[in-house]
């Protein structure tokens, strides 16, 4: 058999610090850590070997050349194909907690490690105990205002039906009317309780658009937390709005050279620094495991009360879900209930900026390579080198150059459809709904309604279309008036 040796691109691995450290037995840093990683490929078997490795605390990407790791959860072996061939997977180690097929795992420093699996104890814990399911409900209901509407959104039904007038039902699953007007206060709620619980005196969040922000900034407030967020000095540009209903909610406010990836590298690097008083909330479906997984079943109250909703309007499940994806937590958030039900078609839609071909997108999973970055496997925006790309959209919410493990997943299995919508494609569905509905949706939104223009003409007559309406666009009204490329 022929031989030969692939080298997988390696950066570092977890934001957290400029420079090297491991926490020593005395509790002292170290300038060294210990990093499980895929570093090679071995000659004659073409397998992968995962090793520990001396590495920084910062991002770590892998890329591979030509081939495709099917498999990778660490320590283990797994057999690598060329594109062409059929595969097989042989484990050996630990087992695939966090994963989803190939996505996701625990790709972090030793220093991480024992913090994470007192979460990952912490996680499973709350989700059997009657106690925090009670106080959750009681939050949901009165604090967050849940259950949010299933909205038929009757004109602009009536705007897509062809000239038989036959077309679909579109139904709004409305978070935009959440507590802070978004879906993200669903897991910021949740996940600060836990952190209370844990005895946790502060929370440190990163955030793009700002909605991740608010939402942890009220649940702080609410829940007697301190409260640092972190967030890119670009986002804060244009998100000035969300920016001072952080500072009103007690929140601290620290500004990041760039955006909402290099925010959440420094609010990792905060909670490394100090790991038995603060909690890192993410709000996101990306990270190390448990991170993605938390997110996704505090979000998954969305899918749970639109098929009972969808039940109680029309006696039946709806036939496609439709949700924006940036990293993907609210997509998962509606599709998450309805994976197993083969009937139902689950689409996302990305941001395609000003054209997949200007390079100027954030669409991951139309474009994007799979390689590690923040801790998990998954799609990632990156060049033949395997460094970490820019990702663009008006949208700042879709800002990031990665997708969460299993939305990828679903990618890969084919399970979910993913198409893009551009920059003027998501402003001409904004102003649709605003001037159809009397609804303005966030830009993050927008990408999906933009979306209704192709799916619509495709669709059977009456066919039960449900939107994930995921924030408000009370945030996006500047940008929308002074982009250049539109007038209001």
């Amino acid at each position: 058999m022929r031989s030969s040796t692939h080298l997988l691109t390696a950066k570092i691995i977890c934001p957290a610090s400029s420079t090297d450290v491991r926490r020593s037995r005395n509790g002292n840093i170290s300038s060294k850590l210990l990093v499980r990683a895929a570093v090679l490929t071995t000659v004659d078997h073409k397998t992968t070997l995962v090793k520990e490795v001396p590495v920084g605390l910062s991002d770590l990407i892998l890329r591979t050349r030509r081939r495709r790791i099917r498999t990778l959860t660490m320590p283990q072996v797994v057999e690598t194909v060329d594109d062409e061939d059929h595969y097989e997977i042989r484990k050996v180690g630990r087992n695939n907690e966090g994963r989803f097929g190939r996505f996701g795992g625990k790709y972090v420093p030793e220093i991480l490690m024992s913090s994470l699996s007192e979460l990952q104890s912490q996680f499973h814990f709350i989700l059997s105990d009657p106690e925090f399911q009670a106080e959750l409900e009681t939050a949901l209901r009165d604090y967050v205002g849940r259950e949010t509407p299933l909205y038929f959104a009757e004109r602009l039904s009536n705007h897509y039906k062809n000239n038989k007038g036959e077309g679909p039902d579109i139904y709004l699953k409305r978070e935009d009317l959440t507590h802070g007007g978004a879906h993200k206060i669903n897991n910021a709620i949740a996940q600060a309780m836990i952190a209370k619980r844990m005895g946790r005196k502060r929370v440190v969040a990163a955030t793009g658009a700002g909605q991740h922000g608010v939402a942890t900034a009220a649940a702080c407030a609410k829940l007697s937390l301190e409260c640092t967020i972190f967030m890119g000095t670009k986002d804060m540009e244009k998100q000035s709005s969300n920016l001072l209903l952080m500072k009103l909610l007690g929140a601290q406010v620290k500004s990041v050279e760039g955006n909402f990836k290099e925010a959440t590298s420094d609010a990792i690097r905060e909670w490394v620094g100090d790991m038995e008083t603060i909690y890192y909330l993410p709000g996101t479906v990306v990270g190390p495991h448990p991170c993605p997984s938390m997110v996704r079943e505090f979000q998954s109250v969305i899918g749970k009360e639109t098929r009972r909703q969808a039940m109680e309007k029309w006696g039946g499940k709806p036939d496609v879900l439709l949700a924006c994806v940036g990293t993907g937590s609210n997509a998962l958030g509606l599709f998450h209930e309805f994976i197993e039900d083969k009937d139902v078609r689950l689409i996302g839609v990305e941001g395609a900026g000003l054209g997949l071909e200007s390079g100027r997108h954030s669409a991951t999973l139309a474009r994007g390579d799979v390689g590690v970055f923040h801790g998990a496997m998954s799609y990632l925006l990156q060049d033949e080198e395997g460094q970490i790309l820019e990702p663009y959209s008006i949208a700042v919410g879709l800002q990031y150059p990665g997708v969460g493990p299993e939305l990828s997943f679903l990618k890969d299995t084919g399970r979910a459809e993913f198409y893009t919508a551009t920059d003027r494609e998501a402003i001409d569905a904004c102003q649709l709904l605003c001037r159809l509905e009397g609804i303005i949706p966030s830009l993050e939104a927008s990408h999906a309604l933009a979306f209704l223009d192709k799916l619509c003409p495709t669709l059977p007559a009456a066919t039960k279309v449900v939107v994930n309406c995921s924030g408000c666009g009370d945030k996006d009204v500047a940008t929308l008036f002074n982009h250049k490329h539109h007038s209001m």
